[in-house]
C-alpha cells in the first residue's frame, strides 16, 4: 500500500519511521517532509494545508492511505476533503478538530459535559478580559484561543502579568489570529502527562503515557516552546486514575462530538494535570504529540500501518497493541534562537547513520545532496530505548552529543524530574 503522510516535523519523521518498518508499505510520500523523511520515502514540495495538492499528490501515486500529522491541516478541512473523495485518511474531521483549534470551544464543551478543567473565562474584548482579570487574586494562565504552534500558552505568576499577556495577545497582536481570542484560567498544580488514544468513532485505545517538557530552559524554566524532549511511560498512573481519566474525559468529549453529529477518527490527546482533587485537563489536541511521538512510536511493536487503517475503517476492536516495556527518552536539540528567532540555515554533522536503539529524528531540516543542513527552530529528536529510563537518558545524551551545528541547544534534565506546576 502506498501511503502519503502530511508534515515536516519530527513527529512526521517518526510516522514514516514507523511505517516503513511494514511489511505492507508500497511507497512512501511526504508533503512537505524534511532531511529524514527524505531517506525513507520522496519528499513532495508545497504547503501541508494545502489540501487540493494534497488531493492531487493522493490521486497521482494511487496513495491507500494518507496519514496527517500536524493541527493546521486538520481544521483546515483536509480530513473531510478525502472522505468527500472516497480516500481514506487517518485524521479527525474540521468539526472535530475544533477541540483544538478553539480553546474557547473545548473549554464551553468540557462544561456541557462535565469533563474536569481549570475554570476559565474567554474574551475576545480587552477591557472585558482586564476586567476579569483585576478580579482574581491567584496565579492565572492565559492562553491563544487558536492554533499557535504550542507557544500560546503564558503562565502567570501575578493577575497584573496576565494584564501584560492580554494586551500582548488582543492588543497589540502579537499572537496574530491565534489570540483574536483568548482563555484565562487558573493554574493547576500537580504533575503533568500526555494520555493519547487512537479511535475509530466507536473504539478507542489509550497509548502508553507519556510526559513532554515544554519549557526550553532546565529546570523547566524560559520560555513554553512546542516541546524540548519526551519519555515514555511517564510515572506510574495507577489503574485507578486511568480508569478515571478514560471514564471523566475521553468517553464524555466523544460523547458530546458525537451528540454534535461528528465521529471522532484519529489520535485523541489530554494534557493533564493530576491534581489533588483528581486528574484535569489543561487542553486538547487532535493528533499525535510532537515530542511526545518520537518517545512513545519506538516502543509501538505492533505495525502502525495496521494501527491506522483498523482505525479509518471502524476495525479498531480486531487490533492489539503491543509495546516494548523498555523505556524511551527523547531529546530535542534546537537552533539558537529558538523558539523566537531560529538561525539560518546551517550544516549538521555527526548524524549517525544507524545504532542499536536509537533514532535521530528530523525536524527542521534540509537534505541537499549528502549533506543535511538546519533550517527550522526544533531541527532534531534524538530518541533512545533502555532497560531502564535512566539508561534510555544516557544513550540519547550521549548521542546528541556527538551531533553539531552552529548554535544547537537543548535540556540537560530531559526525564530527570517529573514536570510539575505548569498549568498549560
Amino acid at each position: 500500500m502506498n501511503v502519503l503522510v502530511v508534515g515536516s516535523g519530527g513527529r512526521e519523521h517518526a510516522i514514516c519511521h514507523a511505517l516503513a518498518r511494514s511489511p505492507r508499505l508500497g511507497r512512501l510520500f511526504c508533503l512537505p517532509g524534511n532531511g529524514g523523511t527524505a531517506l525513507l520515502g520522496t519528499n513532495v514540495m508545497g504547503d501541508a494545508a494545502d489540501v487540493k495538492l494534497a488531493l492531487e499528490v493522493a490521486r497521482r501515486e494511487n496513495i491507500g492511505l494518507t496519514v496527517i500529522g500536524p493541527e493546521e491541516p486538520l481544521a483546515a478541512g483536509m480530513a473531510d476533503a478525502f472522505e468527500q473523495a472516497g480516500l481514506a485518511v487517518f485524521g479527525p474531521r474540521a468539526a472535530a478538530a475544533q477541540l483544538e483549534a478553539d480553546k474557547a470551544y473545548a473549554k464551553q464543551l468540557m462544561r456541557a459535559q462535565a469533563v474536569p478543567t481549570a475554570d476559565a473565562r474567554s474574551f475576545s474584548d480587552y477591557r472585558q478580559a482586564c476586567a476579569y482579570i483585576e478580579t482574581r487574586d491567584e496565579a492565572l494562565v492565559v492562553k491563544a484561543a487558536g492554533l499557535a504552534k504550542g507557544k500560546g500558552v503564558i503562565v502567570c505568576d501575578e493577575p497584573h502579568e496576565a494584564l501584560l499577556v492580554a494586551e500582548r495577545m488582543l492588543v497589540k497582536r502579537e499572537f496574530g489570529p491565534a489570540g483574536a481570542r483568548i482563555v484565562v484560567e487558573e493554574r493547576l498544580e500537580g504533575r503533568e502527562v500526555s494520555v493519547l488514544a487512537i479511535v475509530d468513532g466507536a473504539t478507542l485505545h489509550i497509548l502508553e503515557t507519556a510526559q513532554d517538557h515544554k519549557r526550553l530552559l532546565d529546570g523547566d524554566r524560559g520560555p513554553n516552546t512546542g516541546g524540548m524532549g519526551a519519555y515514555s511511560p511517564a510515572p506510574p498512573i495507577d489503574a485507578e486514575t486511568m480508569h478515571q481519566i478514560e471514564a471523566q474525559v475521553f468517553v464524555p468529549i466523544l460523547d458530546g462530538l458525537l451528540r454534535d453529529g461528528v465521529r471522532y477518527r484519529g489520535v485523541l490527546y489530554a494534557g493533564l494535570m493530576l491534581t489533588r482533587g483528581g486528574p484535569k485537563v489543561l487542553e486538547f489536541n487532535c493528533r499525535l504529540g510532537d515530542p511526545e511521538t518520537q518517545a512513545l512510536l519506538p516502543r509501538l511493536r505492533t505495525d502502525l500501518l495496521d494501527v491506522f487503517e483498523a482505525a479509518v475503517h471502524g476495525r479498531l476492536d480486531e487490533i492489539r497493541l503491543d509495546w516494548d516495556p523498555r523505556p524511551a527518552l527523547c531529546v530535542v536539540m534546537a537552533s539558537a534562537g529558538y523558539p523566537n528567532s531560529p538561525s539560518e540555515r546551517t550544516p549538521i554533522s555527526g548524524i549517525p547513520v544507524e545504532a542499536p536503539d536509537v533514532m535521530v529524528y528530523q525536524a527542521g531540516t534540509l537534505r541537499l545532496g549528502e549533506r543535511t543542513f538546519a533550517v527550522g527552530g526544533r531541527v532534531l529528536g534524538v530518541s533512545a530505548l533502555g532497560d531502564t529510563l535512566e539508561c534510555a537518558r544516557r544513550r540519547a545524551y550521549e548521542v546528541a552529543g556527538t551531533i553539531s551545528f552552529e548554535g544547537a541547544q537543548y535540556r540537560g534534565d530531559i526525564g530527570l524530574e517529573p514536570v510539575a506546576s505548569v498549568s498549560g
